[in-house]
């Protein structure tokens, strides 16, 4: 990922999170030096993530793929180069949170091998109500 391809990951971002990251959240993923990532098909963005390296472990901060080009298996085809780059760096555990209520993610999550490994209560802001949900964490040993 580039800051040219901001305005295509901003946009996708808002809509496929309630609570998106903003411009500047990304600009500050890639200032900082987490791994930030781009998908592409046949030349165009399709996907992104942002991964913090941190020592021997590797933890993902955002995915997404594309609306228009779900349930084509590329979230898992980016899970899997994400896995293979935290490997490569020496990486010994990939860690993520999802949302309970986020079916999609957690059975992409669990495909790739993920497993439960704790729970945070609260972590996100529930959809416009005030209200909070909790994260799972989720862990791969690599």
């Amino acid at each position: 990922m580039q800051e040219s391809d901001l305005d295509w990951v901003v946009a996708r971002e808002a809509e496929l999170h309630a609570r998106p990251w903003t411009r500047g959240n990304f600009a500050d993923a890639l200032e900082s030096g987490n791994e930030a990532w781009i998908l592409r098909r046949n030349e165009c963005p399709v996907g992104y993530a942002v991964v913090l390296p941190v020592l021997d472990e590797a933890h993902l901060l955002t995915i997404g793929v594309a609306p228009s080009e779900q349930g084509r298996g590329l979230g898992h085809a980016l899970l899997a180069q994400l896995i293979a780059a935290a490997r490569a760096r020496g990486a010994c555990s990939f860690f993520l949170e999802v949302r309970p209520s986020n079916a999609a993610a957690l059975a992409l999550y669990r495909s790739a091998g993920f497993e439960a490994a704790g729970r945070r209560r609260g972590y996100y802001p529930a959809a416009g109500n005030g209200e909070r949900e909790d994260a799972i964490v989720m862990r791969l040993r690599l």
